[in-house]
């Protein structure tokens, strides 16, 4: 795999970031002085950096990612004349032509493949919720995978990201320790560098949401060799809902509606809807659009003019086949049909099921009342009626101060309905805008998985730097909707709404009453992976309750309200500094050495020329001097001396704190300790009562939700300096000095397996007797003498 940027480039991005950095710090002082050197603003400081380093997101477009493919072009000739000179006589040469056998080697053609055009292959509509694929080298390496996270800090290149093990990212749930790799999983990776077929039913462990949530869950594995190639495709999808889908039925085609009189394009009025950008519908090859909606409404509208054809593949047509199609028709004189006139391919089955959702749900973007329920034909068992039961009511939404109620389903539509309340007009387009992605959105895979916990529950989530933000906090609930037919259950959608956090807190006051409003008492309510969603100190909100009380937190797992779940990060990057150096710097080029002197030199010219320049000022100071004393001018004072000394002390005082130390990025193993909620409805420590300070809490279950109550008694002591993070910690494998990280890892390599079609010679180049000397090797004795003296003497 390879980008188009170079792998190189990342250290120089690193360096310019740590100079922005660098020249911001300098840039703040100026403007707070002294206040930015207090130990408090320093720390959030180091600790904003560190956040900013542990950002990996997996979907960006900084860089565009692609594999190469290359094959070898040989001459078909097998014989050729050549025309050679010989020795006639002792002065004498001749030209002479014969013909000889020959095994030539061309060149070398190769294209370069975008992943991104390989990912849209796969149609991740088939896949479901949850579900994903990816495709493992003959290495081990992966091409892409959910889990593929090759740079941080938003842009920088991390600097093993072409090397990253499928076993890297595929995470058992066992309590190994780290790099302790499962025979299992060792099994199963031998058969896919093998490219053999197989499938496997595994309990693994998910993280999602910035790596700061958790799922345990058992997942089915299949793989196939991917022929003519080097690559092996893995899929993998949930056990519980990932075996059935739903399939529209042929009454619902596309087709017959259209011959019904039914408008499918009515069906995508107005604008409060989105459709995934990055799946395929329809695709033009020879146009573009302004967005994914245009496109999609362009293809509603030739779905419904005489001699619309579905395309007969889901890919691109070659440009070659184009070329005959249209010669062909040339030579017979017809005219292309409307699937001639113009290339594009179209998901049949994806549109399908995407028209059906959108005549479905067509009145829940509209303008009229959630209240009304004027489609007679609706039964109350249907989707419909459920949607509509979910929704909020007039007063409902009154009262929570719900800004956006949404629905998507599992072909990719996204609708919502806002409802303005005077101060956010605009809140609908905002949602739109971060929430289009349907099944990939986190409020739809935590709904739908929290479906098997408590069928008739909501998620409700809060984000994580809702303090931070300086703005309105908004609470986000979703549900999730199965289609149940014939014994068998599919995820079909996920609906939800927004509202407002501070009327979250308000309800929250008015029914706990007094009891959280006294001194003695602290009331949270946690989420099923720990992390406040309210709290009577409204800046705890969004933080994780172990860093906020580590002593409850504690008791909390060891009274199984939460479990522990080790994750590890063998993507993470860490920073040494830039002295660290060793001894295998000395075997560098002669070059470098020469380098160093011509360095050397213009260094000690520029010296030179600065002292020049402080020197002439004082020369001009002493005539000055003179010059004053025969007018009878009085001298400077000396406290302006002192002055600039006390001036030159503090600036170095606070350059001192303020110098960033420089690093340079390498790679690092991570853990994290993420934390999720024991599953069982009949859990016994939600019967326990408060005992003093032997157990100075209660907790209980909200209904319908994945929340749950803690009250804490504060008059009870505690161990203030314990704390449980979920950030990210530096693995520590207990090396020797002289031993890395990489040398650790190389005395536990992996299988590998070298390609079946490798190349590497020509099936007739034994027969040729043309042979040069290009494959002798001469040694250069002065070269060798003359790099040897140089590496020791300079």
């Amino acid at each position: 795999m390879c980008s188009i940027e170079d792998t190189k480039l990342s250290d120089h991005l690193w360096e310019i970031k740590q100079c922005e950095e660098q020249k911001a710090d300098v840039l703040e002082y100026w403007q707070v002085h002294d206040r930015m050197l207090e130990p408090s603003e320093m720390h959030r400081r180091e600790y904003r950096r560190i956040k900013e380093t542990w950002n990996q997101p997996v979907d960006s477009n900084v860089y565009q990612f692609m594999t190469t493919v290359s094959m070898p072009i040989y001459d078909r000739r097998e014989n050729a004349n050549i025309t050679e000179e010989v020795l006639i006589n002792e002065a004498l040469w001749e030209l002479q032509t014969r013909e000889t056998r020959i095994a030539n080697i061309l060149g070398v053609a190769g294209t370069d493949v975008p992943i991104n055009e390989i990912k849209k292959l796969l149609s991740p509509f088939m896949l479901g919720v949850n579900g994903y694929a990816f495709i493992v080298t003959n290495n081990g390496y992966v091409l892409f995978h959910p889990d593929f996270r090759p740079i941080f800090q938003g842009y920088i290149l991390k600097p093993a990201y072409n090397s990253v093990d499928m076993i890297e990212v595929e995470l058992l749930d066992d309590d190994r320790p780290a790099r302790d790799f499962n025979p299992v999983l060792m099994t199963i990776r031998d058969s896919i560098i093998n490219q053999s077929t197989g499938s496997k039913w595994m309990l693994v462990k998910n993280h999602f949401d910035e790596m700061k949530r958790v799922t345990r869950i058992k997942r089915q594995y299949y793989w196939t060799a991917i022929k003519n190639t080097p690559f092996t495709l893995v899929i993998s999808y949930p056990e519980q809902y990932g075996v059935t889908r739903i399939d529209i039925r042929s009454e619902q085609d596309i087709h017959r509606v259209n011959i019904k009189g039914t408008n499918i394009r009515s069906f995508f009025d107005g604008k409060r809807w989105k459709i995934h950008p990055d799946w395929l519908f329809c695709k033009h090859s020879n146009r573009t659009f302004r967005t994914p909606e245009t496109e999609l409404l362009y293809f509603l509208e030739r779905m419904t003019e005489p001699g619309w054809r579905w395309p007969a593949s889901r890919s691109a047509m070659p440009p070659e086949h184009t070329a005959a199609m249209f010669s062909n028709n040339s030579s017979t004189g017809r005219y292309p049909s409307i699937n001639e006139k113009e290339s594009y391919y179209c998901d049949r089955q994806l549109m399908q099921a995407l028209v059906f959702d959108a005549g479905v749900t067509e009145w829940f973007s509209k303008n009229s009342s959630f209240n009304s329920k004027e489609d007679k034909s609706t039964s109350a068992s249907s989707p419909i009626a459920v949607l509509m039961g979910l929704l909020p009511r007039n007063e409902f939404k009154q009262r929570f101060g719900v800004t956006v109620a949404f629905l998507a389903t599992h072909s990719g539509l996204t609708r919502w309905h806002e409802f303005n309340l005077a101060e956010e007009p605009s809140v609908g387009e905002t949602f739109s805008q971060k929430n289009k992605r349907a099944i990939d959105e986190i409020w739809y895979k935590r709904a739908v998985d929290q479906h098997f916990v408590r069928a008739e529950s909501f998620v409700y989530s809060v984000p994580f730097d809702a303090v931070e933000s300086n703005s309105e906090i908004f609470v986000t609930a979703s549900h999730a909707i199965f289609h149940n037919e014939g014994g068998k259950s599919a995820p079909a959608a996920v609906v939800g709404f927004q509202f407002q956090h501070s009327a979250l807190y308000k309800l929250f006051h008015n029914i706990t009453g007094n009891a959280c409003a006294v001194d003695d008492k602290d009331c949270y309510i946690l989420d099923n992976n720990g992390y406040v969603i309210i709290s009577t100190r409204v800046h705890e909100t969004g933080r994780f309750f172990g860093e906020v009380n580590g002593a409850i937190m504690k008791r909390l797992l060891e009274e199984n309200v939460y479990k522990r779940v080790f994750v590890y990060d063998y993507q993470a990057v860490c920073f040494e500094s830039r002295g660290d150096n060793n001894a295998s710097s000395m075997l560098l080029s002669p070059l470098y050495h020469v380098l160093r002197l011509s360095r050397w030199l213009l260094h000690t010219a520029l010296w030179y020329i600065v002292q020049l320049m402080q020197l002439a000022p004082g020369v001009s100071a002493h005539y000055a001097e003179m010059y004053s004393d025969m007018n009878g001018t009085e001298p400077e004072p000396e406290h302006h001396q002192n002055g600039h000394g006390k001036k030159s002390e503090t600036e170095e005082h606070w350059l001192r704190y303020l110098t960033l130390h420089r690093t340079r990025v390498k790679s690092c193993d991570m853990q994290r300790e993420l934390y999720t909620l024991y599953n069982e409805k009949d859990n016994v420590v939600y019967n326990m009562t408060a005992h003093a300070c032997e157990r100075p809490f209660v907790v209980l279950p909200i209904p319908f939700s994945n929340l749950i109550l803690l009250v804490v008694d504060q008059l009870c002591p505690r161990d203030a300096a314990l704390v449980l993070t979920v950030n990210p910690q530096t693995i520590d494998y207990h090396l020797s000095v002289n031993d890395s990280l990489a040398c650790y890892k190389h005395a536990r390599e992996f299988n590998r397996v070298r390609p079946q079609s490798c190349i590497s010679r020509h099936a007739n180049e034994s027969n040729i007797k043309l042979c040069g000397k290009a494959c002798s090797l001469y040694a250069n004795l002065a070269l060798l003498l003359l790099c040897h003296i140089l590496s020791r003497w300079l």
